[in-house]
């Protein structure tokens, strides 16, 4: 007889909890979005650097706001978690870092990650790279987190190698962007794996 293979993460335990904020370094915060955040997603629409490396769909106000809403609902459904970069001192969102193709039972899920113009600089990504990882890891439960990038945005594979996310191979023209396909580097940290030197993985949740 074949044993089942039970889930990594038991279905209900991210629906259960109220998405948590996080304290980073360098007076910034991880936070829920929030329909008063739709301009800063217009805004993310509009800069070159986020729609060359993020492809994201144009928004108005109003269909920001229905994002936001779906964020909630996709964490409540367990298919994603996303969280605002926002800057403690004015709370305005900055950027967005957040787990898509969240699979509890496989105990996997794949990083996204963008920043404005004003919150770019600082290592703000990284912070938040690392403070997500813990969260997901040794918190939630799951077993494997995955970067994948273009080869040609070198900053993403900077902040991949820089939180411990190893480099296991590059994906042949895997995802088209506007100018073509491109090829993508794959980076992968799995539980167990060590912590970078000096990592600041921030405080927890509040």
């Amino acid at each position: 007889m074949i044993t089942p293979i039970p889930p990594v993460v038991p279905a209900g335990r991210l629906a259960r909890q109220q998405q948590p904020s996080f304290v980073l370094p360098g007076g910034r915060e991880l936070r829920p979005w929030r329909e008063s955040d739709a301009n800063v997603l217009v805004a993310s629409c509009l800069d070159p650097e986020i729609v060359q490396w993020n492809r994201p769909e144009a928004l108005t106000p109003d269909t920001a706001r229905e994002k936001v809403a779906r964020w909630g609902q996709r964490w409540t459904e367990e298919a994603a978690a996303v969280w605002a970069i926002s800057r403690r001192e004015d709370d305005r969102a900055v950027g967005l870092i957040g787990l898509g193709d969240l699979d509890l039972r496989g105990g996997s899920a794949e990083f996204l990650y963008w920043l404005l113009p004003s919150g770019r600089g600082g290592g703000a990504v990284l912070d938040a790279t690392l403070r997500v990882s813990r969260w997901a890891l040794e918190e939630l439960g799951l077993h494997r987190l995955r970067i994948s990038h273009s080869v040609g945005n070198p900053a993403s594979c900077r902040v991949a190698q820089r939180a411990g996310f190893a480099l296991e191979g590059t994906m042949r023209s895997a995802l088209l962007h506007a100018d073509g396909w491109h090829d993508e580097h794959l980076h992968a940290r799995v539980a167990g794996d060590p912590w970078p030197d000096g990592a600041d993985l921030g405080t927890l949740p509040y």
